[in-house]
């Protein structure tokens, strides 16, 4: 499963950067990945540990702006078509499970 954050903050003050900078550093720090500007993505392995970095990322929220937040399957995910100019790019592909023997 993949959770997918997408914001738009508001950085017209310093107040406001501060938040916007404090808000990608949790992101980037709890395993969450840039895909685009703005839009961050984090793999789970679960709906249960996928809900556990959504609860993070609520209480993360700044007090300005909005974010949403989107989870995907992991087929959902592989379906996505991504261009890059006129050449297609493939999506990126999920990190590998942890195999116990």
């Amino acid at each position: 499963m993949w959770v997918v954050v997408m914001f738009d903050l508001p950085m017209d003050t310093n107040a406001a950067r501060r938040a916007y900078t404090h808000f990608r550093k949790k992101l980037l720090t709890d395993g969450f990945t840039r895909m685009q500007y703005s839009v961050y993505i984090r793999h789970c392995a679960s709906e249960e540990n996928a809900n556990v970095h959504i609860k993070r990322v609520e209480n993360w929220v700044p007090d300005d702006g909005e974010v949403r937040i989107l989870c995907i399957t992991d087929k959902q995910f592989e379906r996505m078509h991504i261009f890059w100019g006129k050449r297609r790019k493939p999506p990126q592909t999920p990190p590998q499970q942890l195999e116990l023997f």
